[in-house]
């Protein structure tokens, strides 16, 4: 974990609109294998093949509420299903550019997901966020490291695109199923970046695989509970 305190952060100015998340609803889906992001990427890639070429699309993985109120979160695998509510959507992000071409490929189009279906949607436009503190649930990791020096590489690759990172913290490890072999991740979290840092990391993500849902960065509320329980 790293925790460095800084200086409080001048008032953010308005986020850029060349990156967006495009939020597609799901309708007429019963369930989704939980461990689904491969499943996802390629079905998708069928459909609309450039998504594949675009540096800047990343497909996030479909998720519906934690555990609460007598629900329990089935645990990861590709034999525990979701059960989409009527609020659930699939999100990809991709330049504003090309928001109008990819919804003409995809709303009213049927996928099929190692067994489940599911049509989606309108889409909606939804920006990237001001926020400070951003987590990633998936970032690929490499078999042979800990958690010490999986931070320390992600220091390092991020201080080569001059991003530094002030306080990290990484949370659970989770395999995805590919077809040639269970993909280590770990989740991430960094917390106050400068507000640039923050936006670029939102439209470039980090590390590979982000067509799988690996890399891409979503706000977060706040580490600091987090760092008191890691501690």
């Amino acid at each position: 974990m790293f925790w460095q305190e800084s200086d409080s952060e001048p008032q953010q100015p308005q986020v850029p609109d060349d990156v967006i998340d495009l939020m597609f609803p799901l309708q007429r889906c019963k369930s989704l294998p939980v461990d689904h992001a491969h499943a996802l990427s390629e079905a998708l890639i069928s459909a609309v093949a450039w998504l594949a070429d675009e540096p800047r699309a990343a497909i996030h993985t479909i998720h519906v509420a934690g555990s609460q109120n007598g629900w329990e979160r089935p645990s990861h695998g590709r034999e525990q299903h979701l059960l989409p509510s009527r609020r659930t959507k699939l999100g990809i992000r991709l330049p504003r550019a090309r928001a109008d071409e990819l919804k003409t490929a995809l709303e009213g189009r049927t996928l099929e997901i190692e067994g489940s279906s599911f049509t989606l949607g309108p889409a909606k436009e939804r920006p990237l966020s001001p926020e400070r503190t951003l987590f990633a649930r998936y970032v690929v990791a490499n078999a042979d490291e800990n958690e010490d020096q999986f931070l320390q590489r992600i220091a390092s690759e991020l201080g080569q695109r001059g991003i530094k990172i002030r306080k990290a913290l990484c949370g659970k490890t989770i395999s995805l199923s590919t077809p040639t072999g269970p993909m280590l991740t770990r989740s991430l979290m960094l917390a106050e970046l400068n507000h640039d840092d923050a936006i670029a990391l939102q439209q470039q993500g980090i590390g590979t695989h982000q067509s799988m849902g690996c890399g891409i960065f979503l706000p977060h509320k706040g580490i600091d509970a987090v760092a008191k329980t890691a501690s």
